[in-house]
């Protein structure tokens, strides 16, 4: 009976996959959600609405012929001299589309198997598909959506007034909410005062971040919302680290003050402390 329960949830999780992947498409192009197509707009095929099938089936490409390919956008303006021309948008899907939908299935399986008593669990594999599209979005587009954003926090509101959580008060949630929000906030503040005492127009740390930690908090609730901060900020400065030593062993040098999406480090911390926050309490703890 728990095989067969993986294999569902799997299932699920795969076609999940498949959605976050459509939403990450055209979201952060300001497009309403469409059925599956390549990036130059062409449908895809049934069998190739998943990546999975597009890359088995050798379906990855778009059978619109390249001259007819549209231009990319071109980022400067058109009246900068130096700007380089409008490069053509790819034909091909991207290897994040199989990677999204295999890493779905094998974490809602998982899931499956090791929360099949939790009482929040259909709620779990919501905030799972949620952050993992904000990541996502986050990482290719240095984007974090409102209207993305939004929806997920009144849905952590509805899950924590509703929640079988008997032991937890709307108030451990709410107060979780105000912290992400207010810790962030001064985070931001602090970034942006840095920029413009750089000279910086890039802004290490956007508003998106400040949305993001509320949903953390609402999601969690205060106690654990600590330790997802903490989790956050040893993540985000481990992943700078290991980003300046592939910058130095691939020998391209670093610009300094460049901004590194920061999305992926607080999903990390909230994923870790909802589905593991008694490993991590017992782990502080033993360490204190």
């Amino acid at each position: 009976m728990e095989i067969v329960l993986a294999v569902i949830a799997g299932i699920v999780g795969l076609l999940v996959g498949g959605v976050i992947n459509v939403l990450a498409d055209d979201l952060p192009a300001r497009q309403n959600p469409r059925l599956p197509h390549y990036p130059d707009g062409t449908p895809r095929p049934v069998s190739a609405w998943l990546g999975i099938g597009a890359f088995l089936t050798g379906q990855r490409q778009s059978p619109r012929p390249p001259e007819e390919t549209p231009a990319a956008p071109m980022v400067a303006e058109e009246t900068d001299p130096d700007a380089e021309p409008p490069r053509p948008i790819s034909r091909f899907i991207s290897w994040r589309h199989p990677l999204v939908e295999i890493v779905m299935a094998l974490m809602f399986s998982g899931m499956a198997l090791a929360f099949r008593e939790e009482r929040n669990l259909p709620f779990w594999f919501v905030y799972v598909a949620i952050l993992v599209l904000i990541a996502v979005i986050d990482i290719e587009h240095r984007l974090i959506l409102f209207v993305v954003i939004l929806p997920a926090c009144l849905f952590a509101l509805l899950v924590a007034i509703i929640s079988p959580e008997q032991d937890k008060p709307l108030s451990e949630f709410l107060i979780g909410g105000l912290a992400g929000f207010g810790v962030f906030f001064i985070m931001f503040l602090g970034g942006g005062l840095f920029s413009a005492a750089t000279k910086n127009d890039e802004i290490a740390f956007g508003f998106g971040d400040v949305m993001l930690a509320t949903l953390s908090g609402l999601i969690l609730g205060w106690r654990a919302f600590i330790f997802a901060s903490m989790i956050t900020v040893f993540a985000g400065a481990a992943g700078a680290l290991l980003y300046l030593i592939i910058r130095a062993i691939m020998r391209r040098h670093y610009q300094l003050f460049t901004p590194l999406p920061y999305g992926p480090y607080i999903v990390l911390g909230t994923l870790i402390m909802l589905l593991f926050r008694d490993e991590v309490r017992e782990f502080f703890q033993g360490g204190m």
